[in-house]
């Protein structure tokens, strides 16, 4: 919804919030699109009301329907350490903790030693992590916790931040301890309010009338910006991030046209101001690639020319940085459609950056899904795409910072596929090899990102934290299996997730979890999984699988999948969720013809 993207008006949301959920709620009804359900606590060390009405806004743009559990003034703390029986029986698939440096009980003194203040540092910093611990101890989900905005005024004035006794050299410290957790326990996140505070302007953010009159930790006028940060959080916790950039050239890239201009009268570069501007724009795209986002490119050019602009040597952007160059007279909305297919992922993963209103008018009203944001003038471009939070970093791994080169790798395996006749022949060209075993503690992360990321090749849509996979890998009531793929082109990692749950009265398995990345479709992945289940069943004298089928948006694609790899349906839903059984036979012959699986 237009409304509700970056750069958006914060008084039109605080005033129109029920009418702009009404309308969210509405619009996915009339489209068939399910929302995923999620039960967010909300534990507050100050007024929450307001901050809960327009993160429900924002959670269903991003397509989450939030319940809430909402905490009493101030009784964050408490409700977790005295197991208040309604946060219990709300059993939350994320904890949100909303505090503020009003909640911290103890600054140092001007007196105070280094020893003291450090002890204070611990004891502060203690009040908390004992709440985190039992969270994770208790509900097995993700927490995010606000870490501490800087106080509105300062004792020591600028040498605030100098001595110990300070207060923000005291809220900065504690602020590191927050962060030494976060990055010592998956599933825990930083709502980084201290810059959100200093992005706002902390005079403004901070305005002593709203924290005396209605107990707010910040002014009325923020909490649209907030609850807009805060939701980028939980929608990329939740798998709702975007995947790729499809970026226009001409004055978005680059000052000027190329294809008029020539390449060497191009604005790039530090010779002048605007050369500048494109050059620092170009290095944020290059770091948001290095992170994992997908660069393409939809530009009205001719392909050449495209190219030459992009080998400028000024530039830091270059041709081979792209995973598809777009460079035609065809409509964009076109090209970008095509992107979509050729990547194999859908419109909604992919948001259009381009300097052109009309062209992005026209793309956002032909390309379901697609985000176009209003990016403003060169100046601007930055701000406004690192503010609308599309790529929100929760964790960043190896996979992540490979995509770019997994995804090219695709091309080259396509542009081969096409040189062969019969794709059998092709396939074993590949020369691929496999890796299926249980869950590893090297992959959790992994493992548990693909089943938030998943939607096209995805059986039941399961969605689980890091913790809920590390609990079904020591379970033994489960066969868990993981599958990494490589070949000739590069290592694509792990790309497949299967989890049964064993019924032994019966002999039968029932498959909770089966999905797998589409950058791997029709490469007989799924084959060598079914042969690994099989395998798996048969060691623990379980003669029967039974597979689930429950219908999405973006799942059609694995209606019949059971079926293709020998599955009987054996129920159908008037929704058209399915149930299928395998019956493993004496002789079971191996599926996967082409996957050299290694030993392990």
């Amino acid at each position: 919804m237009k409304e509700l993207e970056y750069p958006f008006d914060s008084e039109y949301i605080l005033k129109k919030s029920k009418k702009l959920k009404r309308q969210l709620l509405e619009n996915a009804q009339a489209a068939g699109t399910p929302l995923l359900q999620k039960r967010i606590a909300v534990l507050g060390g100050s007024t929450t009301h307001d901050i809960i009405r327009v993160l429900e806004v924002f959670l269903l743009n991003h397509g989450i329907e939030p319940v809430f559990y909402e905490s009493e003034y101030a009784q964050y703390w408490q409700d977790v350490m005295f197991d208040n029986p309604q946060l219990t029986a709300f059993a939350p698939d994320l904890v949100y903790i909303h505090t503020s440096n009003r909640n911290v009980t103890a600054y140092p003194a001007a007196g105070d030693s280094t020893e003291r203040i450090g002890e204070l540092v611990e004891e502060q910093y203690g009040h908390f992590q004992v709440m985190w611990d039992k969270i994770t101890q208790q509900y097995h989900c993700p927490v995010i916790q606000n870490n501490f905005e800087y106080p509105f005024y300062r004792i020591l004035g600028n040498q605030e931040a100098v001595y110990r006794q300070g207060r923000i050299s005291f809220l900065n410290s504690l602020n590191e301890r927050f962060y030494q957790y976060a990055r010592e326990h998956e599933g825990f996140y930083i709502n980084d309010i201290n810059y959100m505070s200093a992005a706002y302007g902390l005079d403004r953010w901070a305005d002593p009338f709203y924290w005396h009159m209605y107990k707010y930790a910040m002014c009325m006028q923020a909490i649209p910006e907030f609850a807009h940060n805060l939701a980028n959080i939980i929608k990329a916790v939740f798998g709702k991030n975007k995947k790729s950039l499809v970026l226009d050239l001409d004055n978005t890239l680059w000052g000027g046209i190329v294809g008029d201009d020539g390449v060497e009268n191009l604005e790039i570069g530090q010779e002048t101001s605007m050369g500048q501007v494109y050059s620092e724009f170009q290095s944020y795209i290059k770091a948001q690639k290095d992170i994992g986002v997908m660069l393409n490119v939809a530009s009205k050019n001719e392909h050449d020319n495209a190219v030459a602009g992009l080998n400028h040597p000024d530039g830091i952007l270059r041709p081979e940085d792209f995973i598809l160059i777009k460079a035609n007279w065809e409509p964009k909305s076109r090209n970008i459609a095509e992107i979509a297919e050729e990547m194999n992922i859908l419109p909604d993963s992919l948001v259009f950056v381009d300097d052109n209103p009309a062209e992005r008018d026209i793309v956002g009203t032909h390309v379901t899904g697609v985000s176009v944001p209003e990016i403003g003038t060169p100046e601007q471009y930055i701000r406004v795409l690192d503010h609308a939070g599309f790529f929100e970093v929760t964790q960043l791994s190896e996979d992540d910072r490979k995509r770019n080169e997994m995804y090219k790798a695709n091309m080259e395996r396509k542009q081969q596929q096409n040189s062969f006749g019969d794709y059998r022949e092709y396939l074993q060209s590949l020369d691929m090899k496999g890796t299926i075993r249980p869950f590893e503690p090297i992959y959790m992360a992994r493992i548990a990102q693909l089943t938030n990321k998943s939607n096209q090749f995805n059986l039941t849509t399961r969605r689980y934290t890091q913790s809920d996979i590390e609990q079904f890998a020591a379970d033994e009531a489960y066969i868990t299996r993981y599958g990494k793929l490589e070949d000739k082109f590069g290592d694509n990692g792990v790309v497949s997730v299967v989890m049964g749950r064993k019924e032994p009265a019966d002999k039968v398995l029932h498959l909770e979890l089966w999905l797998m990345s589409c950058r791997v479709l029709k490469r007989d992945m799924e084959f060598a999984m079914m042969d690994s289940i099989v395998e798996a069943c048969r060691d623990c004298g379980i003669g029967t699988v039974m597979g689930y089928y429950y219908p999405t948006a973006k799942n059609a694609m694995v209606k019949d999948f059971y079926g293709t790899i020998g599955f009987t349906k054996i129920h159908e839903e008037s929704d058209g969720s399915t149930i299928w059984r395998f019956d493993i036979p004496e002789e079971y012959e191996k599926k996967n013809r082409v996957i050299e699986v290694q030993p392990g």
